[in-house]
C-alpha cells in the first residue's frame, strides 16, 4: 500500500530572525496545508533547507512536525545523507519519532557508483522498518539512480516502495517504470511534471508549488485520478509561469519569499543562500496575482 496518493508538500521549515526555527509559523503552515488539501507533508527536504539544520534541528524539526500533524495526514521524514551512518541513523530517529515514512536522496558530492547506491539503500532500508522513497535528483546531486537500479532496489529490498523523479528525464523515468512495474511507486519531484509523471503510472508529486497552493497541486492530482485528464492538465498548464518563478533562483529561496506574500512567517535564509533579488521578487508577485494567490 502506498504511502499517500496524491500531492505531498515539500514543506518550507521557517526561521526567525536569528534564524532558529520558527515553530509558531512552521505550525501555522503545516495547519494550513491539511486545511487545504494537501495529501502529505515531506519534512526536511531541501525546501525544508535540511543541509544547514543541524542533526539535533534536523530531528527536532521532524518530531514536531508529527506532533503537529497529529496522524491527520502521513508525514515523510527527509533523512538522507552522502554518509550512509549518518543516514542510518537519520532513519532510525524519524521512526522513533513517529514518521509514516523516509525520502533518501542519493548522496550527493561523492556520487557513489550504482552498486555503491545498491549497497548505500540497502543499509538504510534494513535499519528500519519505515517505508522509503528514493530521491532522484542528479541536478542538485551529481548522482542518478539509473532505472535498472531503481527496479532491482524496489524488486529486492521490501520497504523501499517509491521513488520521487526530479531528473526531468521522461524517458528514464518511462524506463524506470517499464522495468520495475507494481513494485515502485512513482512521485513527479518537479512540479511542471505532474500530469506527464501521472501519465506514466505515477501517484502523485512531492512539490514545492503546494506550499503557496496546496488546493491546486492537490486537485491536478485528484481531477487525473477521477478520469478528468482534461481538467488536470488545464490547472497544471495554468500553473506553469507560478512555476517558473518559484524557481527563478535556487529552491527554496523564491518560495519563502512567496509564503512572506500569503501571510506565513517563512523568515530569512540561512548562508550560503541568500534572500530573493528585487527583480525576482516583482516577478514571483506577478504570478502569484495572475494565479490568484494574492
Amino acid at each position: 500500500m502506498a504511502i499517500f496518493k496524491g500531492a505531498g508538500v515539500a514543506i518550507a521549515t521557517p526561521f526567525n530572525e536569528d534564524k532558529s526555527v520558527n515553530y509558531e509559523e512552521f505550525g501555522k503552515l503545516i495547519d494550513f496545508q491539511i486545511e487545504n488539501g494537501t495529501d502529505a507533508i515531506i519534512v526536511c527536504g531541501t525546501t525544508g533547507e535540511s543541509a544547514t539544520l543541524s542533526e539535533k534541528e534536523h530531528i527536532d524539526v521532524i518530531r514536531y512536525c508529527v506532533e503537529r500533524t497529529a496522524r491527520r495526514i502521513p508525514v515523510i521524514a527527509g533523512t538522507g545523507s552522502n554518509s550512509t551512518e549518518t543516514a542510518v541513523m537519520l532513519t532510525k530517529e524519524a521512526e522513533e519519532a513517529g514518521a509514516d515514512g523516509a525520502l533518501i536522496v542519493t548522496p550527493y558530492y561523492n556520487k557513489a557508483t550504482q552498486k555503491g547506491l545498491i549497497a548505500h539503500y540497502t543499509e538504510i532500508a534494513a535499519a528500519t522498518s519505515l517505508p522509503l522513497i528514493l530521491y532522484n535528483v542528479p541536478s542538485r546531486t551529481g548522482c542518478n539512480i539509473l532505472p535498472e537500479t531503481a527496479a532491482f532496489l524496489a524488486q529486492n529490498v521490501p520497504n523501499i516502495v517509491g521513488i520521487k523523479d526530479a531528473t526531468g528525464n521522461i524517458s528514464q523515468t518511462a524506463k524506470t517504470m517499464a522495468l520495475a512495474g507494481d513494485s515502485l511507486d512513482l512521485y513527479s519531484g518537479n512540479d511542471d511534471q505532474i500530469v506527464p509523471l501521472l501519465a506514466l503510472g505515477g501517484i502523485g508529486v512531492i512539490s514545492v508549488l503546494s506550499n503557496i497552493a496546496p488546493r491546486q497541486t492537490h486537485d491536478i492530482c485528484a481531477r487525473f485520478f477521477e478520469g478528468d485528464v482534461k481538467g488536470s492538465r488545464e490547472l497544471q498548464l495554468k500553473a506553469l509561469p507560478l512555476i517558473e518563478a518559484l524557481f527563478c533562483e535556487v529552491n527554496p529561496i523564491p518560495v519563502k519569499t512567496a509564503l512572506t506574500y500569503i501571510g506565513i512567517k517563512a523568515g530569512p535564509m540561512r548562508s550560503p543562500l541568500t534572500e530573493l533579488e528585487a527583480e525576482h521578487k516583482e516577478k514571483l508577485k506577478a504570478a502569484m496575482k495572475d494565479f490568484g494567490l494574492i
